[in-house]
């Protein structure tokens, strides 16, 4: 039987992407240096949210290298109680703007928006609470 265990990213600052994981729910739960050769060449963040354990890898590589986010990438959903609350929280506390007001694809379906991460990856924010 399979199981899903993770999506990584790669990310070029772990504390900015720290703050803006966190700021949507996300629990960092541990790190693990990527040693080869006695040289650090990544390090690697484990993220939780609700009971799903270490489902997001932050992946950030010590050589300086910078990344393009390509045209097959599309984006990470997060479900939230309240799109309007997460929403006013995420930009009075952390200066997390969304690309365009809440809307809703399907007429009666939930609500989404999205928010960029500090590697402007897209996270799709989809309430769940049918408001």
């Amino acid at each position: 039987m399979s199981s899903f265990l993770h999506t990584m990213i790669r990310i070029t600052d772990p504390e900015r992407s720290r703050a803006f994981y966190e700021a949507l729910g996300f629990r960092f739960s541990r790190d693990m240096d990527i040693v080869r050769d006695g040289v650090r060449e990544a390090t690697n963040y484990f993220y939780s949210i609700g009971d799903a354990e270490n489902v997001l890898e932050l992946t950030f590589n010590h050589d300086g290298r910078s990344y393009e986010l390509g045209t097959a990438y599309g984006h990470i959903a997060v479900g939230v109680d309240d799109l309007d609350g997460t929403l006013d929280r995420l930009q009075g506390d952390h200066g997390i703007e969304p690309e365009r007001p809440p809307y809703q694809v399907v007429e009666g379906g939930s609500r989404i928006c999205f928010v960029r991460d500090p590697d402007d990856y897209r996270v799709e924010l989809i309430e769940r609470s049918g408001h």
